[in-house]
Parts: structure tokens; sequence; C-alpha cells
């Protein structure tokens, strides 16, 4: 084989018609006789709902229908990942239990979008307002109001992962560095909001969604509504970004659905943008206790974490699970005696907590990256020096650590050591205060050993399926199960297709995004796992429709497969070119079934189902340089590096792309965004997202270590680059403002939170 593709920077096939407006996004569908839905939220945090007007909103021309938690008693939707000894299975679509602010407690339904969102003004909800708890911490507290006083706590889940003796480790190390983090709750934010377009013809429900798990979505609303699986289509076929926070389906979807199946027509809603911050499931929130204990030399000793994460008002789809990744990637890329994390999961009165690019990694970098500049602040030790002293090395991969999960390759010094040749400081003199922040951390990828997910009590496999087709005229046709969310899986499919069967990437297409016509993915383009799970299984079935192509042609040149060679579209005799047969014909006489060897059947068709053996690793360091205005608290970053390894690089231009957006989140999860809550529960309106004065040029080297789980070598890239910002730009703060340094603790790290650590 010839790698012709993999590892080229081959265009992005999707940006063509992205780019000039042919995109097909939920917006662009239109259903004759379509109507238009409107969700009631609640206006307060915690309370009940006692009752629900809607005569005045009936009687307005337009309306349709109005669904209240009267009509959907038993609408309920599963969640996916359970954490240890948590009640809460499942949630109501429509609840008159009111636990956060935007909850829906209705839905309009009306001719046109204005008519739905007019007739919401006259809808009358009788409300019995209780107290609201917001903060993880605050809900902890003694006498904290409880969302659900059956439980007779809001700590809805706790566990232990890790050294039972990790404290002991600590007590007894000579030098032991504590600090205490907290972490704000950011929004997704994806370009494209959420929306749905449901339709029912009395058998079959058809849903078009912006969705990063059309076949999750399908289970979910088949199991909702008591229909077969075979009654729901779910399609979804390109989605302006999910960022995790798009991986299931959510109750005002399920409400569309419910309301198309009323009408008999079809139905359609868009979140509103002030909707967003309330309605799309946040993430990140979560304060860490950490102590990082070293002896005399600098050597890792211990590493003892406290989580408390913020599960907001029920657990959504993904529940814990987030704090249970922070806890399995707390050590990153160095060594530890001893490691142990207790993690809690607490109910506030806020919108429930969900996935975010990242999922964990970035609150569990922060919080082992600050410790250990501390450390070397504290005790003399050169930072790079005192993480490469600890850091795992190439020859002891694989390696388990202390939290189970198995590091399968890499080199880790070598990205450290990469990075800090890359650094290049600004000398300024503007009086401004400068520094440089370093980061480095593991990334788990591939997320997919089925069995495994079922240990961890995941309601989910975690393999992929690829059918790859070649039609008569030699052409590819590749089906899978993930979908395209701008993370470039239409292109970098192709290009292993391309290679792995031997034909040029133009004749081969790529389906997904519809449950009619690919095959059965449970999770779908989450966890960095798109490329190394589903591109797995399309090696696997490619290997397979090359091996059954030759053995055609062996057959019909008499001679041994292993003498030939496929070169420029015909399979022919090494050697002696004259004794070929092309592609075409081949294909053709499969399809026809003839001249066929004994024992091989008609058609040229692959369905591989890849089930991975274990998880798969990336790794990257970060560094960052920023200049901090002591009389402000400003921080602007003026350069960033990044040095990344996610395996064998199908292609390095989508890679690089998806590290530099990511990095841009990661950003803002530094410096600009949160959503902030009054003490009763209501969510500020302002979500100030980076812009291009907030994000540098980012220059990024890729190192390429293959992995040996995946077949082709692929590890996940998805998310890596939000991993480390935080961590870095803190760093780098404390390093320009060392008087504060132990107290950089927190991000966003907001001019008005550097001004005000400046002047304690």
């Amino acid at each position: 084989m010839g790698d012709a593709y993999v590892g080229a920077r081959t265009p992005r096939r999707e940006d063509t018609r992205l780019l000039t407006g042919k995109g097909k996004y939920v917006g662009t569908v239109r259903l004759p006789g379509t109507a238009h839905a409107h969700v009631v939220r609640s206006p307060i945090a915690h309370g009940r709902l006692l009752g629900c007007d809607t005569k005045a909103v009936r009687a307005l021309d337009g309306v349709l229908d109005v669904i209240t938690p009267a009509d959907a008693p038993d609408l309920r939707l599963p969640c996916v990942s359970l954490a240890p000894g948590q009640a809460l299975t499942s949630y109501r679509v429509l609840d008159d239990e009111i636990r956060y602010a935007g909850q829906p407690l209705a839905v309009i339904v009306a001719s046109t979008p204005e008519a739905a969102r007019d007739a919401a003004d006259l809808i009358d909800l009788e409300l019995d307002e209780l107290p609201a708890v917001v903060g993880a911490e605050r809900a902890l507290a003694a006498g904290a109001p409880l969302l659900y006083p059956e439980l007779g706590t809001n700590t809805l889940t706790e566990f232990t992962l890790g050294d039972a003796d990790c404290a002991a480790a600590v007590a007894g190390a000579e030098h032991v560095v504590e600090m205490t983090f907290t972490m704000g709750r950011c929004s997704p934010h994806p370009i494209e909001p959420r929306g749905v377009v449901a339709s029912y013809d009395g058998d079959e429900l058809t849903l078009y969604i912006s969705s990063q798990a059309p076949h999750h979505v399908r289970e979910h609303l088949a199991d909702a509504f008591g229909l077969l699986h075979d009654q729901v289509r779910v399609i979804s076929r390109d989605t302006g970004g999910g960022f995790g926070a798009k991986e299931h389906v959510y109750p005002d979807e399920a409400l569309v659905c419910l309301a198309a199946r009323r009408l008999g027509r079809p139905v359609s809603w868009s979140e509103s943008p002030g909707d967003r911050l309330t309605a799309t499931l946040p993430a990140r929130a979560a304060v860490h206790r950490g102590r990082l204990a070293l002896d005399g030399d600098g050597r890792f000793v211990a590493l003892d974490v406290d989580v408390i994460g913020d599960l907001g008002a029920h657990p959504s789809n993904s529940g814990a699970a987030t704090f249970a990744v922070t806890a399995t990637l707390m050590p990153g890329p160095y060594r530890f005696d001893r490691v142990a994390v207790r993690v809690r999961g607490v109910a506030t009165n806020t919108t429930p907590a969900g996935s975010y690019r990242g999922f964990g990694q970035p609150e569990a970098t922060l919080t082992r990256e600050r410790l250990i500049d501390e450390a070397a602040r504290r005790l003399g030790f050169d930072r790079i020096e005192l993480r490469l002293r600890n850091m795992l090395r190439p020859d002891e991969l694989p390696y388990t650590t202390r939290v189970y999960q198995r590091y399968d390759s890499g080199d880790y010094p070598l990205a450290l050591r990469t990075l800090r040749d890359l650094v290049r400081p600004v000398e300024k003199d503007d009086g401004r205060r400068r520094g440089i922040g370093y980061s480095c951390h593991t990334e788990s990828t591939g997320m997919g050993p089925s069995m495994e997910l079922k240990d961890a009590s995941i309601q989910s496999g975690g393999y992929e399926s690829a059918v790859l087709r070649m039609e008569q005229d030699a052409s590819v046709v590749v089906s899978a199960g993930v979908v395209s969310i701008g993370q470039g899986i239409e292109t970098t499919l192709a290009q292993l297709a391309a290679d792995r069967v031997g034909v040029p990437i133009d004749r081969v297409r790529v389906v997904l995004g519809d449950t009619a016509a690919t095959p059965y993915s449970s999770m779908g383009s989450i966890a960095s796992r798109s490329l190394p799970v589903s591109g797995g299984a399309l090696t696997q079935a490619a290997d397979r429709l090359r091996g059954k192509l030759v053995a055609i042609a062996a057959h019909r040149l008499e001679a041994a497969p292993a003498d030939l060679e496929l070169v420029e579209g015909a399979i022919r005799v090494k050697g002696d070119p004259r004794a070929s047969v092309p592609l075409r014909e081949l294909a053709t006489s499969a399809w026809r079934g003839w001249d066929l060897p004994d024992g091989v059947t008609p058609g040229l068709e692959e369905r591989v189902s890849y089930d991975p053996a274990a998880y798969t690793f990336a790794y990257g360091a970060h560094a960052a340089a920023v200049a901090v205005d002591p009389e402000t608290g400003a921080v602007e970053l003026e350069g960033y590096w990044v040095v990344n390894d996610s395996g064998v690089l199908v292609n390095p231009a989508v890679v690089e792309g998806q590290i530099r957006g990511a990095v841009a989140q990661g950003i803002g999860q530094a410096l600009t965004e949160e959503i902030v809550y009054t003490a009763d529960g209501q969510a500020f309106a302002d979500y100030l997202l980076p812009t291009a004065r907030e994000v540098p040029d980012i220059e990024v080297v890729t190192l390429q270590t293959p992995s040996p789980v995946t077949p082709g070598g692929m590890k996940g890239c998805g998310e890596s680059g939000t991993i480390g910002p935080p961590a870095a730009i803190a760093n780098a703060v404390a390093a320009a403002l060392p008087e504060i340094a132990e107290r950089v603790t927190d991000v966003p790290l907001t001019p008005a939170a550097v001004w005000s650590l400046l002047r304690v």
C-alpha cells in the first residue's frame, strides 16, 4: 500500500458545501405543513408548579396545541452514566417539581414561530417558590435546602478511586503543597443552536436533529414513547458544532416529538439565544482540594485530591462521569507512589451539568499542574526539570496508573523538551508584568471497550461498525454510525478507505448521520473516539475488501495472491503489467457472481464491528506567555505553543485545526467564560466568549507515536487542545505575579479576579 492519502493534508471535502451555504443543518429542513414550538421555562430556580392555566393561550389564533406536565406524566429520559449509589436513574421531561430556572414547564405549538412565542406570554403559571441553593459547597452545608428531601442529602454520589493509604503517604512526606481550586461553570456554546424538526405519520417518527449521536437519540426516544426502535428514524446530516452539548436527547427535543405525534404534522423548534445558558447543559463547575507530597529530592510521593462536583438540578445523561474522568486522569504523565481521588456529585438549583469538550480533563490538569508549579516555587526547583524528573519514560509504557488507566504509548519527556525549545519570551517595557506557564497532560481517547463501560455502569456499548462497499463501477461507499460535527471525519474516513482499498479518494463517498442508512453506533461522535474507533472498524473492513479483491483476481490470473499488486485501478502480477484485471471488471464480476473462486460469495461489501481492547491515550505539553496589567488585572495572552501526540495522523491539517480551535475554548475557560448565578439561582445574561483579541497565534508541533491498540495506530485529538490552557495560563499568571502565586487557584482569571488578588 502506498499510503497516498493517510498522512496527507487533504482538503476537507465537507468544507465546499459548508462554506457555500449548502450545509444540511436542521434550520434548512422545510417540511410541508410544519408547525412551530416554543418552550415555556421556569422563571424560578426552586419550587413547585401548582397550576398551569392555558385558556387564554388556546383562544389565540394560530395556536394549535399546549402541552403541560399533566399531558406527559410518564415521559422520561434515562441517565446513561450511573455513578456508585446514584438513586436517580431517569428524569421527567416535564416536571412540576422545579429545580432550576429554565426548566421546561410547557410547550406551545402554533402555526408560526412568532405566534408560539407571543402565546407564551399569556400562559398563567401558579408557582410556589422555595429557597434555592447555588454552589456545590453551599449545597453540602448543614441546613442547605434539599432538592430531593426524600434522599435526605444533596450528595447524589460519593466514591473514591486509588490508594486507601494515600493520606498516610501524604502525612509521612517531607514536603506537602496544599491548595484549593475552583472552576467556573462553562457553556459549550456551539455555533449552531440545538434544534429539531419532528414528523409522525402514524407509524414512523422521523426526527431531524443537530446531534452528535443520532442512534443514541433514536433508542431513547423509542423507549420514551413506547415505539419499536425501527419506528424511529433520526437524521443528523451536518451538525454545526457539538462540543459534548449534543451527545444526547434533551427534554425540550423530546417534547417537540410529542407535539408532532399529538398533531399529526411536522413540528419545528430551535433553541433561542436567550435560553442557551439555562437550557443547554453546561459543565466544568467543581471545587478541588488537592495535596501534592514530595520527598527531599523532588520526587512525587503522593497526590490526594477531593473533588466536589456540581451536578446541577439532577444527574444528566452523563451524570457524574465528568468528575470520574477528572479522577482517572488526575496523575497525568507522571509517576506517583500513591494517588487517591475522592469524588462527590452534589445537586444544586442550577441547570443540570453535562458534557463539554475535555470532559473533566482540563479540571484535573489545572489542579495537578498548579500544584507542581507551586511546589517548584516553594522548594526552589526548576519547574520543567521537576516535571521531567517525575515523568514516565517511553520504556515504562504501557503503564497502569494508580487510578487504573493503562497508558499505551508515547514519549512524554520529548513533548516537554520540544515545547521548551519552542517558547520565545516576550520582552517589552510597558509597565506590565510578564510570565510563561507550562502544563502537561495525558488524554483519554477512543472511548470504547464495551465490557469496561458495563463494569463502569455506563448503559452503552463502545464498539463502532463500518460498512464498506465497492460498487460495480469500482467506486467505494463508506457508511459509519459516527457523525460530522466539524471534526473532519467525512474527509479522514475517505482517506483511510482510499488508502486501504487502493482507489482514488474522489471515488470514495462517505455516508453519515442517518439511522436508516448507517450502522448502529451507541455513542456516536463523542470522547475523541470517531477516528480511533470508527476508523479502526473501517481499517479492518478495507483490509477485508481488498483481500477479497485480490483473491478474485488471483483466481482469474491463476497467480498466488502474494504475487499481485494493486496499481492504477487494476490488480496485476508484480513485474508483469500485462497480466492484470481492472478493478471495475473485478467489481462487476463479483456483483454478478461470475468467475469466483470456491468459497467466495458474490458481492463486494464488508461490515466490521470493532470493539477496542482498551482506551488509547494521547498526550501533550502546552505553554502560554502572558502580560498582566497590575493596575487593572487584565491578562493578555501574547503567545501560545502546543506539542501534541495523537498517534498516526491521518490528516495533519485536520489535527492542527482541531487543536487550535480547542485551545481557543480552553483560553475562554481560563480567562473569560463563566455562567454566574445570583443567590436565588438566576443566571446572568453576560457570557464572554474569547475573541480574536484574546486568542493569539497558536504554534502547534505534532509528534506521532502509533497506538498499539488501534488498527492503523490512530489516537483521538478532538479534545486535546482544551486540556492544557487553563493550567498553562494560570501558571503563567502565577509566574508573572509571584507575590500572589499561591492564590492563583480559580478560573476564569478575569481582570476583576486578578485585581482582587493583587489587593488582598
